[in-house]
């Protein structure tokens, strides 16, 4: 489950897609069948969250992994590798790694 905290030592990825609205479902189908036939087994991986912009331009992954090797194993699997070459075919890519700095919680006035 995601947990999203600045006391977890956790490497935080935050990809962004862009893509036509025509193919942004596809898009969405390709990265959760990646997710389903391999990612969410590989050794290290934590959770992610898929969402899609409402302008349908947009498709943007949150992931959670152990660590930076961990990742890097799983990016050297060749299972997920069909999906994320077809989508790479219709999206651009921006990926980027972080590490949470401050949660906000809902505070009462």
């Amino acid at each position: 489950m995601t947990q999203i905290s600045a006391d977890n030592q956790v490497l935080t990825l935050i990809n962004v897609f862009t893509v036509e609205p025509a193919n942004q479902d596809r898009l969405v189908e390709l990265l959760i069948s990646a997710t389903d036939v391999s990612v969410r087994y590989a050794d290290g991986f934590i959770s992610c969250s898929l969402h899609r912009s409402l302008d349908g331009t947009k498709v943007t992954m949150y992931a959670q992994w152990k660590s930076e090797e961990h990742y890097q194993a799983m990016r050297d699997d060749p299972k997920p590798l069909p999906y994320l070459q077809e989508a790479m075919k219709i999206a651009a890519f921006e990926p980027g790694k972080y590490e949470v700095v401050k949660t906000f919680e809902h505070a009462k006035a």
